[in-house]
């Protein structure tokens, strides 16, 4: 297992109105993140506000291509980024014990924090599909690349971890410095991950060596 700094490339916030940072998610052009009763919308190459949708938002974040899924206390939310309507909903995994989320594979993947899984779940029924252990708390997750990560937070130690999505085994740490915390991961794709920084109001950008 490589185990290596993580590199915080750039800051954001904290923003206007919105103390926590939640779940996050990348649409292609903004990061959104979930502030417990709004979404919220950033440039990140500005790092300025675009716009908010009042819709609960208490968790993980995802972008499916065309919507927003947005966990809610013991559900998630398929909403329009568009009208900021939700569309949808489905019962959450963990019935209010979910962190993190995803979407990969037309499937939503969805962590629980204290029980220390992700489970892929049916995007319309909520049916879960399949599950990986974890041997740590989740508090996000992403796919990039066919690689699937995980955030952790306990006490001051964070850490990004790429796991093997059969076994659950550690692959890779990136471990944050002492005090940072992460509550939601997002990758944009490319050499970012967007990191969640809970009650701090920040969002941070790691670097994700390829």
């Amino acid at each position: 297992m490589k185990k290596i700094a993580a590199e915080i490339i750039r800051e954001y916030g904290p923003f206007p109105g919105a103390d926590h940072v939640h779940g996050l998610t990348f649409d292609g052009r903004h990061v959104w993140f979930a502030s417990g009763d709004k979404l919220n919308a950033f440039d990140p190459e500005t790092g300025e506000m675009q716009r908010s949708i009042d819709v609960a938002a208490h968790a993980g974040t995802a972008f499916d291509g065309q919507h927003l899924f947005q966990i809610a206390e013991d559900r998630i939310q398929k909403i329009d980024p568009e009208t900021g309507r939700v569309l949808s909903t489905i019962p959450a995994p963990g019935g209010g014990g979910d962190s993190g989320l995803a979407w990969a594979e037309g499937t939503l993947w969805v962590g629980q924090y204290r029980d220390r899984k992700i489970h892929q779940v049916d995007p319309e029924t909520g049916d879960i599909l399949r599950t990986i252990e974890s041997n740590r708390v989740v508090t996000g997750v992403t796919w990039v690349d066919g690689e699937c990560w995980h955030a952790t937070w306990e006490g001051d130690d964070s850490d990004l971890r790429r796991i093997d999505p059969q076994t659950g085994d550690v692959l890779e740490r990136l471990e944050l410095p002492a005090g940072v915390g992460v509550s939601g991961l997002e990758s944009d794709g490319g050499d970012r991950f967007f990191c969640g920084g809970g009650p701090s109001g920040k969002v941070r950008a790691v670097r994700r060596r390829r």
